[in-house]
């Protein structure tokens, strides 16, 4: 896979991954009904779903900013995944299996644009430091 593919489809997850969580972050922080009685229903106390939307809003600022950051990028990942998994396993609790889809969903995007950001930094830290040694 060529490197131009690889941001292309890192490009591509990110996007994806922003609206995704932006979405999220902003019906959170507006209170909108779907989700803010959904995570209610999960057990989650109001003011994690406030702190949970503006992380996420946080989160994609830093995701979508080229270049920049990507020590912090690495947490933004973790953080997404960490929100994936605990959002899998209380709806799967919850309310059942048939309500994990989105985070399946969500699960497999933010891996693969994980894998594509690793390949492309760990491709550019590669040719920097060859670059250095010369």
């Amino acid at each position: 896979m060529t490197l131009k593919t690889t941001k292309t489809i890192y490009w591509i997850g990110a996007i994806l991954t922003s609206l995704w969580f932006g979405t999220s972050g902003i019906c959170e922080l507006t209170k909108n009904a779907i989700v803010w009685d959904i995570t209610l229903q999960l057990g989650y106390p109001p003011y994690f779903i406030y702190v949970l939307g503006i992380a996420k809003l946080a989160g994609i600022v830093v995701l979508l900013i080229p270049d920049k950051f990507l020590r912090l990028k690495e947490w933004v990942f973790a953080g997404i995944f960490f929100d994936i998994i605990f959002a899998f396993s209380s709806k799967l609790v919850v309310i059942g299996p048939a309500a994990t889809i989105d985070a399946i969903i969500a699960f497999t995007i933010v891996a693969v644009t994980y894998t594509m950001y690793r390949r492309i930094y760990t491709v550019s830290y590669l040719k920097l430091q060859d670059l250095s040694a010369q």
